[in-house]
């Protein structure tokens, strides 16, 4: 409420006490009978006054001190060109103070003139400017405060040059940037986004707000599912957790394993009708909605599965902090990574590549040594696409030394065009943009010199005709593409699938050309670097990790797919555990099946393959020993396959011949 309004219910309240308050002496003159009467008229107006219990302490602190009437009556006094309308209130005033109880009151007269008005005005000035001061004094030790606490934490570091550069981590993840209706209302507005849909409802089952994604309505009540998060350890600032699966949990797990062996999504979805938060089902019915073109229910699947883990998680686990770490050989932790990529992929499909940018540094900050998912090979994209150059640089800067990122095709590209576009930008100075340049134009020829197999697939996909030089040249020719191992044959195509629409533009391609130009003249020279370059790559590449084909398998680019190796294409790949590490680490096994298949006779495989719900020997028996005991399970079996027989021949439907409804005919056939 406003300061505004608050003077006038208080005004109002002054009045409505006036009448009521019987202070006033039998003698009072004419002017008193008419403010005992103006009073009346207010008391009467103001009698459901909802705000009568705002008295004494707020009242009292709007009241002038005796000493502040002292110093403005001597200043009215001091003053020759006051007129007597000015005097008389202060006269009334001193009046007043004739009873100690009325000095404590404000005045009751000035209600007829304006003047004293303009006087608690000046005093609220007054007292409203020392309550503004008071809170520009806690503003500076809030923003004192705060600068304290980001120079101790690091958050904002300035420069030998003068510019604040950020010195968070690296894998710093931002809560805003997770939610992508944020990045939509920037680029369509809110009105666009939130438009068609209806405000939230207070009564809503959902109570608990979550960073990854948010509950919808039409989604089942959430209950506990039986997965939990642990802190398993610290060391060095880092925390290490792990999801575990109680008793319950594993039951369930048990029986979706049966799910996907039988083949049948049905089954699937059965037991999501029963336990509706089952996380690997729900991946796994979203590989099936995704390859049914159904794109909305499979991304809704997904999201199902971020809310019911973030349920699950530990207090101490942060989202933001870059410090918490997760095992991938853990099979209970690989449904979240699994999510989240997927998640990943549907926001980039989305128009929404800083939000994906997010959720793929939320990825490698938990496990960054081993990249179980190598997000690195996709984070160079992510971060062009959504215009994160500094972000791309900084990485490649700090990352270098020790994870030799040049080494990647990814990222051995993708640098440089992050460097050229820096330069085209229009803040920065004439000679920064001139050493931006000339540093993108060193790395993009050191990009084509150790990975020469890039540039034709490139501008083919580009539907771009290379000069005549270039296309007969060998060094960039078909020799170069049948040459490279096959490791590097997957990196190249899975780059050259995923970011070919960035070098389509016409300033792009110009640069390029040039710096193309400038490597056949090293290579015409024989520079030292091309055959030093020729022999790592030789060297190097002769087979890629197990995280990259599973970064392949997920990512779905039919260009690397295409250069999958045998051994990875033979064996099934499932959604819910793409070829899961080899060094797992399994907190609890599946128990064995109780049936034994490969006992029964080849009349049981017989009659089973044709029935499948016969069994001739039943349930085994411990003491088959027995000859009585064996006589009986031959008789029970009999009966079980006589039992199929008749449910068989009762199914068997008939169709009936088609009836004639003009058995006459309509006469002869021309």
């Amino acid at each position: 409420m406003s300061r505004r309004a608050l003077r006038r219910l208080r005004g109002e309240q002054r009045g409505q006490q006036e009448p009521g308050l019987g202070e006033l002496g039998p003698d009072d003159g004419p002017e008193n009978g008419q403010q005992r009467q103006e009073g009346v008229v207010r008391g009467r107006r103001g009698v459901s006054n909802r705000f009568e219990l705002i008295t004494s302490e707020e009242l009292e602190d709007d009241l002038p001190s005796k000493e502040e009437r002292a110093d403005t009556r001597l200043k009215e006094h001091g003053v020759a060109e006051r007129n007597d309308e000015e005097s008389v209130p202060e006269e009334r005033e001193g009046d007043g103070q004739r009873n100690g109880e009325e000095a404590e009151r404000p005045d009751q007269t000035p209600v007829l003139s304006n003047k004293p008005r303009k006087k608690k005005k000046k005093r609220k000035t007054k007292k409203a400017s020392a309550g503004e001061a008071l809170e520009d004094n806690d503003l500076e030790d809030i923003d004192s405060l705060l600068e304290k606490i980001e120079d101790t934490n690091g958050i904002l570091q300035e420069t030998q040059s003068g510019v604040i550069a950020d010195s968070r981590p690296l894998l710093y993840v931002e809560h805003r940037n997770l939610n992508p209706e944020n990045e939509l209302k920037r680029y369509f507005g809110a009105r666009a986004v939130l438009g068609d849909q209806r405000p939230r409802q207070r009564q809503r089952q959902y109570v608990r707000s979550t960073w990854l994604t948010v509950p919808k309505n039409t989604w089942p009540r959430y209950s506990k599912t039986g997965i939990a998060m642990q802190l398993v350890e610290t060391r060095r600032g880092v925390q290490y957790f792990t999801f575990e699966h109680h008793r319950e949990y594993q039951q369930v797990q048990f029986k979706f394993l049966d799910a996907v062996e039988s083949m049948d999504p049905n089954n699937i979805v059965l037991l999501l009708q029963m336990n509706p938060y089952h996380v690997d089902s729900l991946l796994q019915l979203s590989d099936v909605c995704r390859m049914q073109e159904d794109q909305e229910m499979a991304r809704d699947l997904i999201e199902r599965v971020l809310y019911s883990l973030e349920c699950a998680f530990h207090p101490v686990f942060s989202l933001t902090s870059g410090s918490c770490r997760l095992d991938y050989r853990r099979p209970e932790n690989r449904a979240f990574f699994l999510a989240l990529f997927k998640h990943l992929m549907f926001l980039e499909k989305r128009g929404c590549p800083r939000t994906a940018l997010e959720f793929c540094k939320l990825i490698l900050s938990l496990d960054p040594e081993n990249d179980p998912l190598c997000v690195l090979l996709m984070i160079d994209f992510l971060s062009l696409r959504a215009r994160e150059y500094t972000f791309l640089t900084r990485m490649f800067e700090e990352w270098e030394s020790h994870r030799n990122l040049s080494q990647l095709p990814n990222f051995a590209f993708s640098v440089p065009l992050a460097y050229f576009f820096l330069s085209q930008q229009e803040e920065h100075s004439e000679m920064e943009s001139s050493q931006t340049r000339e540093r993108a134009a060193r790395l993009i020829q050191l990009a084509l010199i150790m990975f020469p197999s890039v540039l034709m697939p490139l501008l083919d996909h580009c539907s771009v005709q290379p000069d005549a030089r270039v296309a007969s040249h060998s060094f960039f020719g078909l020799n170069a593409q049948i040459s490279q191992p096959p490791a590097l044959n997957q990196l190249t195509s899975l780059y050259v699938g995923r970011t070919h629409s960035l070098w389509k533009d016409p300033a792009v391609m110009a640069w390029l050309e040039t710096n193309v130009h400038e490597v056949l003249h090293l290579v015409d020279i024989r520079d030292p670097l091309v055959e030093e370059c020729e022999l790592k790559r030789k060297m190097r590449y002769q087979s890629a990790p197990r995280n990259i084909y599973r970064h392949v398998i997920l990512s779905e680019m039919k260009e690397a797919t295409a250069a999958l190796p045998l051994e990875v294409t033979s064996q099934p790949v499932m959604g819910f555990d793409p070829l899961p590490p080899l060094d797992s680490i399994i907190s609890y096994t599946r128990p064995e099946r109780t049936n034994h298949p490969s006992n029964e006779s080849t009349l049981s495989l017989f009659f089973r393959s044709l029935l499948p719900n016969f069994n001739l020997q039943g349930d085994i028996r411990h003491d088959g020993d027995d000859e009585a005991g064996a006589g009986q399970d031959l008789n029970q079996g009999v009966n079980r396959l006589m039992a199929a027989m008749r449910d068989m021949l009762a199914n068997i439907q008939f169709q009936e011949p088609p009836r004639d409804d003009n058995p006459e005919g309509d006469g002869d056939w021309d």
